[in-house]
């Protein structure tokens, strides 16, 4: 039985993960401060990643996949070890972002496109770079997984779980324009099964764009959600200056990554249909654990009055 750190564990994308590669019989370990529910059959290491202390200390891993934000996570996990090496001895699995990426670049955005500064996130995508550039430096045969944005169960964002809500609610739904921006997706178990690919076999890129081949525009996005929570839908255009994030998930800005690499590796993945469905089930029993924006209040207040 091979061992498996996974930092995090508590939200999303790291308890989902932990979840899923116990179950594959991995011997899987958690890092985090214990502060919320922990991974079914995943053994808590607790400690802040940012003050590790000696927790890790006589630890080895066979894995580690790696959900840090910024360089000093990385820094700090791995000088935790008596030797980096002990850290993902087999493999090291960073997930980072599309966010790497400059908008100003020609899309669809590739691995070999050079990283930077983005303006529409800031220093959450460089952040991601300065993580990616230390790891690499350090564990040079690392991998690191860039993703659009992911979605599925034990999503605690606002994002389908805002439309799931209007839906169950039979809101009106405030659409920014006309809704053809474009928005690129990747479920959550397809993240899985793309780490599982990296540590069984030889994968001879180290970098990998992860999502769904194609983009689907925001109203039809909207649509699929209505449809899956058995909802009509009633549409209201927003025109004019209104900050689409104070009512809408996501920002004005529509990028494509090329997954040409990840089409190769894993040739099928889960329609978004049948991932939106997937998602609501888990939304309609968990809906407390979803981390709540006051976009409905804003909405109420400030466009439908």
């Amino acid at each position: 039985m091979k061992k498996m750190l996974v930092t995090g564990g508590t939200v999303f994308v790291s308890k989902y993960l932990a979840e899923y590669f116990a179950k594959k019989d991995f011997e899987v370990f958690v890092l985090n401060r214990n502060t919320r529910p922990q991974p079914e059959k995943a053994k808590l290491i607790q400690a802040d990643r940012n003050s590790i202390g000696s927790a890790l200390k006589g630890h080895t891993f066979d894995i580690v996949i790696d959900t840090g934000y910024a360089e000093k996570d990385v820094k700090n996990l791995l000088s935790a070890f008596d030797s980096p090496k002990l850290c993902g001895r087999e493999k090291y699995i960073f997930i980072s972002s599309s966010a790497v990426y400059p908008e100003s670049l020609p899309q669809p955005f590739k691995e070999s496109d050079k990283t930077g500064w983005n303006k529409i996130w800031g220093d959450y995508g460089t952040n991601k770079i300065q993580a990616e550039e230390y790891l690499l430096s350090q564990k040079k045969d690392s991998y690191i997984i860039r993703p659009p944005y992911l979605y599925g169960p034990m999503n605690n964002v606002y994002r389908e779980a805002f439309v799931f809500e209007c839906a169950q609610k039979s809101r009106t739904f405030y659409m920014p324009k006309d809704g053809s921006l474009k928005l690129q997706f990747f479920y959550i178990e397809d993240l899985c099964k793309i780490i599982e690919i990296i540590i069984e076999k030889n994968v001879q890129n180290h970098i990998i764009n992860v999502g769904n081949e194609e983009c689907i525009s925001a109203l039809d996005w909207v649509k699929a959600c209505y449809k899956i929570a058995d909802s009509p839908l009633s549409i209201k255009n927003v025109v004019g200056n209104i900050e689409q994030r104070n009512y809408f998930p996501f920002y004005d800005y529509e990028y494509k990554l090329d997954v040409s690499i990840q089409k190769e590796l894993l040739p099928k993945t889960r329609s978004l249909e049948e991932g939106l469905a997937k998602s609501y089930e888990w939304y309609k029993k968990n809906q407390g654990a979803v981390s709540k924006k006051n976009f409905i209040e804003y909405i109420d207040k400030e466009i439908a009055k």
